[in-house]
Order: structure tokens, then sequence, then C-alpha cells
């Protein structure tokens, strides 16, 4: 059993970072989604995959699972450059 610590990316669709500052914990999955015949939707008898926990720091979450003896990964989020941007610029010439 193998869990996945991770901070989530923002969402493409809205501008804020509001579901981006906690930490979440999940297992992987152990094994792969079977697709119902009849209905055509998708399922799995992984009940732990049904299960995320969430942190306020990477350092609870990595506690949590040395605690309770659970193998990790931490993937560390990707830092986002800004670019300072300046009205003037959209008049500018760039040639």
């Amino acid at each position: 059993m193998v869990a996945r610590i991770f901070k989530p990316t923002k969402n493409a669709m809205q501008s804020g970072m509001k579901r981006s500052k906690k930490w979440h914990f999940e297992y992987a999955p152990k094994q792969s989604r079977e697709l119902d015949p009849l209905m055509g939707w998708t399922s799995s008898a992984d009940m732990q995959g049904q299960i995320r926990l969430t942190f306020d720091s990477k350092e609870d979450a990595v506690a949590y699972a040395e605690r309770n003896n659970i193998d990790y990964v931490v993937q560390e989020p990707h830092v986002r450059k800004k670019r300072l941007k300046n009205y003037a610029d959209v008049f500018g010439f760039r040639g």
C-alpha cells in the first residue's frame, strides 16, 4: 500500500488559488477500474481509492504516514513564475 502526498494544482477554469494551499494524502490504486457492460459505468472493488486526507503542511502528512507505517511518495509542487506585466508594454514597439 503506497500513498501519494501532493499539493494540487490550480484549477484551469478559475483564477484563484483557493483549493491549492493544502497538502493531500491519497492511496495509489491497487487494481484497475472495470467497465460495467450494462450501464457503461466504471467501478472498482478497491475501497482505499476513495480515501483522500487533507493536511495543512507537508510535514503533517509525512508524520501521519510514518506514524501508521504507510509507504509514501512526496510529489513537490511546481513553482509558478510570476511575470511582471506593465500596461505600457501593450503599446510598446517590438521589432
